[in-house]
């Protein structure tokens, strides 16, 4: 067992989740940005798919993201074909880990499925996530091996997809895929903000839910144009920054920043050292030398990083249990001992 699954015992058996037996209803949240081409087409396929594969679904939730063209109208009409459409219209462009936890609150089905407004994600797959679920998995990623992308999406990713597997520890290939299954109660312990939505399987990990993948076909966009550039993937690195701290050292900061000062005060005593011999044995004359400066500077930051972790673990130590606490717990036996 390792460190992060150590208030964890045991996970439940496939099934035996909450709300999750032997045919879950299924929910499906889909975000959408300026999509009025796609989104009367996605609807109908995965209502069809569900029906031909005896899928209970029980809602299919699209979240307007504050979309600028035809898209909400199209929505409008939509639910008027199809009992199963619940819309959902933001004020403005909140971001896609907004737009998801919107629709995930209101999303009455056992299990969750999130996908991509526009038609890349195939709704064929649908069967094969939910067997996954029921087969023990906590929450399926899907991975895009055969991408319908051009290289300026596709290579970025790549990097991104590699880096954020060997920093988490999490053997996934494809991070970016917004095609994934959960059970209800990963969401329900799990909470998005920022641009953290990629972040999930890290997040779950860390929490001790069961996490799996499964290649998906991947379409290339037939309508509008693709909401990702760069930038996307500079924040997606911060936000790894931030994943690792919040699934790593959230109540052991000390380990990080007393780590790092350790190792700073040692370089720095040493290099002061060094020159102190040389003025008591040799005579040399060290105040203008940069090594001093530096040596002077790793002892002075070195402190501080320690100082720094202990007042974080006086925080910590002092702070209330969180309010999701009792989320960590898998199953519980017997009855608690009266209190005499």
């Amino acid at each position: 067992m390792n460190d992060r699954q150590a208030a964890i015992s045991e996970r439940q058996p496939a099934g035996e989740a909450a709300g999750v037996g032997a045919h879950p209803t299924l929910s499906i949240v889909v975000p959408v940005k300026d999509e009025e081409g796609s989104i009367s087409i996605l609807v109908e396929q995965i209502v069809g798919v569900s029906r031909d594969a005896g899928l209970k679904l029980a809602d299919v939730v699209v979240v307007d993201d504050g979309s600028t063209d035809g898209t909400w109208q199209a929505v409008e009409a939509l639910s008027k074909r199809y009992g199963e459409l619940r819309g959902l219209r933001l004020r403005r462009n909140f971001g896609k880990s907004t737009a998801l936890m919107v629709g995930v609150d209101i999303a009455s089905g056992d299990m969750i499925v999130t996908m991509d407004g526009d038609l890349q994600d195939d709704p064929c797959e649908l069967p094969r996530f939910v067997a996954a679920i029921e087969e023990g998995a906590d929450l399926v990623s899907g991975w895009k091996k055969e991408r319908r992308d051009s290289l300026s999406k596709t290579l970025p990713s790549r990097l991104f997809n590699w880096v954020t597997a060997r920093v988490s520890g999490i053997a996934l290939h494809d991070f970016n895929c917004g095609y994934k299954a959960y059970r209800r109660e990963v969401f329900e312990t799990v909470q998005l903000y920022g641009e953290l939505h990629r972040y999930v399987p890290v997040l779950a990990d860390a929490l001790g839910f069961r996490v799996a993948e499964i290649a998906v076909n991947h379409h290339p966009r037939r309508f509008g144009r693709t909401k990702y550039g760069v930038a996307r993937f500079l924040r997606g690195f911060l936000d790894l920054l931030t994943v690792m701290m919040i699934t790593r050292f959230a109540y052991r900061p000390s380990h990080l920043f007393g780590g790092i000062g350790t190792l700073l005060l040692v370089l720095g005593g040493a290099a002061l050292s060094y020159l102190t011999a040389l003025k008591l044995f040799a005579g040399a004359q060290i105040g203008d030398r940069p090594l001093l400066l530096l040596g002077a500077l790793m002892a002075i930051v070195g402190v501080q990083l320690l100082l720094f972790g202990m007042l974080a673990e006086l925080i910590i130590s002092r702070s209330p249990r969180p309010a999701g606490f009792q989320d960590l717990v898998a199953r519980e036996v017997g009855r608690r001992a009266a209190p005499e």
